[in-house]
């Protein structure tokens, strides 16, 4: 999982999020900054209305929370779900030392982002992408 970091520049950057199951977020609110929250049929639903997207709680969580909106989830994408999202800029992921190196095609060239997670180096890699969207 990415860090709560990076995913806020992936959406602040243009990233769009289409809640499925087994997607992982938090809340916006600094109560519950430390939870993260499963997209799941059984807990925590999404309901796509004309007005927007909403993620309901299905009633088996401690704490009342009926739902909230898309706009104040954080979407933290795993690993496979950066690496689908860079498609065929994707060219590959090696372990460096210590590091893990994800190379992306990028404007007809050869990109290298590294970190010590791979879903990082994913993720950085995923908003370069998506800087050249914008």
């Amino acid at each position: 999982m990415i860090s709560p970091d990076l995913a806020a520049r992936l959406r602040d950057a243009g990233l769009i999020w289409h809640p499925a199951d087994g997607d992982r977020f938090q809340i916006d609110a600094p109560e519950l900054a430390a939870d993260v929250f499963t997209v799941s049929t059984m807990t925590i639903q999404a309901h796509e209305f004309p007005t927007g997207t909403i993620l309901g709680f299905n009633g088996t969580t401690e704490w009342a929370l009926d739902s909230v909106a898309i706009e104040d989830a954080l979407w933290l994408p795993r690993e496979d779900q950066l690496r689908d999202l860079l498609r065929s800029t994707f060219l590959g992921l090696r372990r460096a030392g210590e590091r893990y190196e994800v190379d992306v095609e990028l404007l007809g060239e050869r990109r290298t982002f590294a970190d010590d997670d791979p879903a990082e180096a994913y993720g950085t890699a995923l908003l370069a992408l998506v800087g050249l969207s914008s």
